[in-house]
């Protein structure tokens, strides 16, 4: 079984007020592409209350580093009280949301993701002495390169949120 490194707390973000949902969700939803990771869209459910909507996203995106290591991103958006609105920007209507919004990201190092180290019990106990002391290096750097993509998406996602809430 592959080794799932969560080296990160759940990374957040939280808006409340005005914003342009599509917008952000094409945002993320590109650079997952951009970045070259493999996408899917596990769920996506929309409810309808006096509030608004409440809209509730998971997504899960894979990247193969290489042949021992791979990157795995989770998100999982929930909005709550999500309404349309129009506001006015330089004498236009402007369609936008309003609501509440988290996006929650959990980054993951996945370590042997094609089980090779899995045939014998002899290589599996190895992998673990292989992990902690021959590739300590370079799981380091692979969990930087890692944060430092994930830190990449947030300041995009919030750009654009403090622009949406300043209109």
């Amino acid at each position: 079984m592959s080794d799932l490194d969560y080296f990160l707390p759940t990374q957040r973000i939280r808006h409340v007020g005005i914003f342009d949902f599509k917008e952000i969700y094409n945002l993320c939803f590109n650079w997952f592409l951009d970045e070259q990771y493999d996408f899917a869209e596990k769920n996506y459910t929309e409810k309808l209350s006096t509030k608004g909507k409440e809209i509730e996203i998971e997504w899960a995106a894979l990247r193969k580093a290489t042949n021992y290591f791979r990157f795995i991103i989770k998100t999982n958006w929930h909005i709550i009280g999500m309404n349309d609105v129009e506001i006015e920007e330089n004498g236009r209507k402007i369609k936008m949301n309003q609501g509440d919004l988290e996006i929650r990201f959990d980054v993951i190092l996945e370590k042997d993701y094609k089980h090779q180290w899995e045939n014998s019990k002899f290589f599996k106990n190895l992998r673990k002495t292989y992990d902690r002391y021959i590739l300590k290096a370079r799981i380091d750097k692979y969990e930087e390169k890692l944060f430092l993509e994930l830190n990449n998406l947030i300041s995009q996602v919030k750009e654009k949120l403090a622009l949406s809430s300043s209109k």
